[in-house]
């Protein structure tokens, strides 16, 4: 594995342990999963909130 990949990997990684330790200790929580969710929407999608499109989930 050259040592780009294993970089790579280490912080894939750290970055999946970091993910489970948030959720479990519940700084990650659904509703912030929402907001995160939408907010991407938004960016990504932005020509649609500017035509009047919602893009808030649920």
């Amino acid at each position: 594995m050259s040592r780009w990949r294993l970089r790579a990997l280490i912080v894939l990684i750290y970055i999946v342990v970091g993910i489970y330790v948030g959720w479990v200790h519940h700084y990650i929580t659904p509703g912030l999963l929402k907001d995160v969710a939408e907010a991407l929407l938004a960016v990504f999608l932005w020509f649609l909130v500017l035509l009047g499109i919602d893009l808030h989930i649920g």
